[in-house]
């Protein structure tokens, strides 16, 4: 059931107050609201609340951090999801930003409860009048089928499941899909992804799809799909597993992105690409020191099996590569440098397009969707240089990881009019108002505002554009106070 409904005279108003505006708040409420704040001590700290009784129904007071603070959460509102009892409640004024406000507020409500019981429903918001509703339920809708394929366990998201899922996502919007599976992908040209995946009880497999209109921009999406990763040979010591189910959070992200895209009819020719295995142990696993031919025809010697997803990516970034998309994005949780530089909330992304990162960068501060540039360093190229193979796995040694794995990947782009390359997470370990604790798809909606502002609909409006304005405007302001 979807939390939004529309806007209800019976709805109790939330009034949003921040340390300067509590006073004049407190001043205009009803005596007994201004004696039951002050009995309970309530101050205007972010994030804190405090419910008010009335005759006809409670109303809420949140408090928000000041207009000019330099760390507001616009998620933050999305916290009475859970926090307020069930019932229909309205935004009495704006947040700072109503819209993802109302997001907040959706995916603060997400829960993973395939194997409990169910939570008590949430409360249910009225669409802000600013606020297009439909935009935030498909963004919250793909985001939870992103969020609930993380979640799942490998005993049930294997690749024959995770393959599933996705032909599943693409049959819902039309799209074309074909599968290659088991020794078919020696066949087809996809050595290395054959290489990781063959030791598991499930063949490895690549999904490949299309929708849109054949002649318009090409837009093509990779996501890592290893959906359990042991290290293989190199195998990783048991806390180094518990979190592998979440090893195919990049082709989760790549799902969750094409279905914003697919539901808003975006105006481009979109290909969804999925290296889907097991990094398992057998008789049959890859050894260190193997090397192995690529779909582009690069030699690989591994140094090291836990570094199996760039390999499963080498071979689709080839495929992806050779109908030269307009921009092509790849998805994938790859290095534990990445965690280790900025942590599990911001990130990593590669490009060499500079005019894609700036827009990155735009669209994921104004989506609270954070990401954080990094260097393809040619310098660093050459760790990867093998002595019996066109490349290594690995960058034979400590440092870099998170560059030295762009760096493998980007040698199997080459006719692509723009790449990119996100290191994400996948993961959110404590949680936050619209983060719950648990899988987590991060960049996504990011790239949605950005393809959204560069493809929108041929009639539709493009409502990615109140998010582009603030951040522009946000920008104008810190540029007018360093000139002050």
């Amino acid at each position: 059931m979807s939390l939004l409904r529309e806007p209800s005279a019976q709805a109790r108003p939330i009034h949003f107050v921040t340390r300067a505006s509590w006073p004049a708040t407190r001043e205009r409420l009803p005596r007994a609201c201004a004696d039951v704040a002050a009995a309970n001590g309530f101050e205007p700290n972010p994030a804190s609340h405090l419910i008010f009784p009335g005759e006809g129904g409670a109303e809420v007071v949140f408090a928000l951090e000041d207009e000019d603070s330099a760390a507001k959460d616009l998620f933050a509102p999305g916290k009475l999801a859970g926090a307020l009892p069930a019932g229909l409640y309205r935004f009495a004024n704006d947040p700072h930003d109503p819209y993802l406000a109302a997001l907040g507020w959706l995916l603060s409500a997400y829960a993973f409860d395939r194997y409990r019981a169910k939570k008590a429903e949430a409360a249910q918001l009225c669409v802000p009048d600013s606020v297009d509703a439909a935009r935030v339920e498909r963004v919250a809708a793909a985001i939870a089928m992103g969020r609930d394929l993380i979640n799942t366990p490998a005993n049930d998201l294997g690749p024959a499941a995770l393959e599933a899922a996705a032909l599943a996502t693409a049959a819902q919007h039309q799209a074309s899909a074909s599968v290659v599976r088991g020794d078919a992908l020696l066949a087809s040209g996809f050595p290395l992804i054959h290489a990781v995946g063959r030791a598991a009880k499930e063949a490895p497999r690549l999904v490949d799809f299309r929708w849109g209109d054949p002649d318009a921009p090409k837009v093509t999406l990779v996501g890592k799909g290893v959906c359990f990763d042991t290290g293989g040979l190199d195998i990783k010591p048991s806390a180094g597993m518990l979190m592998m189910k979440k090893d195919m959070g990049g082709a989760a992200t790549a799902l969750a992105l094409a279905s914003m895209v697919m539901s808003a009819g975006l105006a481009v020719r979109l290909r969804v690409i999925l290296p889907i295995v097991e990094n398992s142990i057998s008789a049959d696993a890859f050894r260190p020191g193997d090397i192995y031919a690529s779909r582009k025809g690069l030699t690989v010697e591994i140094g090291n099996t836990d570094a199996e997803g760039r390999l499963i990516l080498a071979d689709a970034l080839a495929l992806a590569d050779e109908e030269a998309p307009d921009l092509l994005i790849d998805f994938a949780t790859l290095t534990g440098a990445a965690r280790v530089a900025l942590g599990p909330d911001l990130p990593p992304f590669y490009t060499g397009d500079e005019a894609l990162a700036q827009d990155v960068a735009r669209h994921g501060a104004a989506a609270q969707d954070p990401v954080w540039r990094m260097p393809l360093w040619d310098p660093y190229d050459k760790m990867l240089e093998s002595k019996a193979a066109d490349l290594g796995n690995v960058g034979g040694g400590p440092f870099a990881g998170s560059i030295t794995a762009a760096l493998f990947l980007r040698r199997f782009v080459a006719r692509a009019k723009a790449w990119a390359h996100f290191d994400v997470y996948g993961w959110t370990p404590t949680g936050k108002p619209g983060r719950p604790e648990g899988g987590e798809i991060q960049s996504a909606r990011l790239l949605y505002d950005l393809l959204e502002e560069r493809f929108a609909p041929p009639h539709g409006p493009r409502a990615v554009r109140h998010l582009v304005a603030r951040a522009e405007e946000d920008e104008d302001a810190d540029a007018e106070e360093k000139a002050r």
